[in-house]
């Protein structure tokens, strides 16, 4: 992941109510997946498990984040431990097929829960962050981002 992209999903994390939170998740997932696989492709083994080892993080978050007590995140455990199953084996034998079968499960899930969003009205899930204003100052070429009072007390509160 490019540090931009590092840097955009940070902001995001922090502006996040509990629903954009899981698509962000997914999203990460997506984009580790490709990380594996053009890792793959150029035989790079240390860059490939590193990428697999990012995924298996983004779905411990997952894992960690269900309601048990609802017949829904039960399902969706199935599917997490069917997914850290394909983790354990593409990370074993190098198999794209394993990322494969874990993208078709991940990208409709994404899909469902990027719906789910606009329904979703609760703020975000971290408090007393700094807010960011984009689109207020332009640089040569580039778009600069301003944060109010950064010299404030920035403790995150959950």
């Amino acid at each position: 992941m490019t540090k931009e992209l590092k840097q955009d999903y940070t902001l995001r994390i922090t502006q996040a109510n509990k629903t954009q939170l899981v698509t962000i998740l997914y999203e990460m997932i997506l984009i580790y997946l490709d990380e594996a696989r053009n890792a793959l492709e150029v035989d790079e083994k240390a860059e490939y498990k590193n990428a697999i080892r990012k995924i298996r993080g983004c779905m411990n978050e997952l894992t960690d984040s269900l309601h048990l007590e609802y017949e829904l995140a039960q399902n969706l455990l199935q599917l997490y431990l069917y997914i850290n199953k394909e983790l354990v084996h593409a990370s074993i034998h190098y198999d794209k097929e394993s990322l494969a079968h874990v993208e078709k499960i991940i990208r409709p899930l994404k899909e469902a829960y990027s719906k789910l969003e606009m329904q979703d009205t609760s703020g975000p899930v971290m408090a007393n962050t700094q807010t960011v204003y984009a689109g207020l100052t332009y640089g040569r070429n580039t778009l600069t981002e301003n944060i109010t009072d950064p010299s404030a007390n920035r403790g995150f509160f959950v």
